[in-house]
């Protein structure tokens, strides 16, 4: 009986493997993709026509999605293949962003675009989610969370988010929080994007260009745009 080369052997196996860990991606159905199904029919509706106003106001595409499993990836690994598989923000602008929650995972995450990431930088994605998001979830109310994290969004792509006041951060200190946010961008700095501090997430997976999209029914669909793991992550 011929036996199959060794080098063939490894290779077949890296295919094998690589197929397998391939994460499944949801279809874009427009703007809000509820796959976990934590908003009510109207919820989604109102999210949707704030996110269509979002990018007619800005150019800026902005998608909500919620996740029923990560799949055994992180989220952040997850979240930069989920947008540029969608391909969302127009093609050469990369002026994207996603918010991701994985209620059974208990994370989520806010996705920045390359072309973001100068307006849009990763210690104002934490903010976000630690002052406005987390303190919701933590609460039991995953529907006012995302329309807490959707509000923030508005508001830093208008330049009117601040950031750190006591209203918006009930579970922690001031400035403890800012503490947090200066060590973790030293960190940032001196160790790469990938590092870990405290249950939240700076940055994120190295990517590639985007794709085109998929269409869903809504007739909505991603530009083009590309993410290269920009953002920020937190848990709950």
């Amino acid at each position: 009986m011929t036996s199959v080369p060794r080098p063939w052997v490894v290779l077949l196996w890296l295919l094998a493997f690589s197929l397998q860990a391939a994460p499944q991606f949801p279809t874009l159905t427009g703007r809000v993709v509820d796959e976990a199904h934590v908003l009510s029919g109207r919820q989604q509706h109102d999210l949707e026509q704030r996110l269509a106003q979002l990018e007619k106001q800005s150019q800026i595409q902005l998608v909500v999605t919620t996740l029923s499993s990560l799949q055994g990836n992180t989220i952040e690994d997850y979240g930069y293949q989920l947008g540029r598989h969608w391909g969302i923000g127009q093609q050469g602008k990369n002026n994207g962003l996603l918010l991701i929650v994985a209620p059974q995972d208990r994370k989520v995450r806010i996705e920045v675009g390359y072309g973001l990431e100068g307006t849009f930088p990763d210690a104002l994605a934490a903010n976000i989610i630690a002052t406005r998001i987390l303190p919701r979830f933590r609460q039991g109310d995953m529907p006012g969370g995302i329309d807490a994290g959707v509000n923030a969004i508005e508001q830093a792509v208008a330049g009117q988010y601040k950031q750190g006041s006591a209203r918006d951060e009930p579970d922690h200190g001031l400035w403890f929080f800012l503490a947090m946010v200066i060590l973790m961008i030293v960190l940032q700095t001196f160790r790469g994007r990938r590092r870990r501090r405290n249950g939240f997430y700076i940055g994120g997976g190295s990517g590639l260009s985007g794709g085109f999209g998929n269409s869903g029914s809504s007739g909505f669909r991603g530009g083009g745009g590309s993410f290269g793991g920009g953002g920020a992550s937190g848990g709950w």
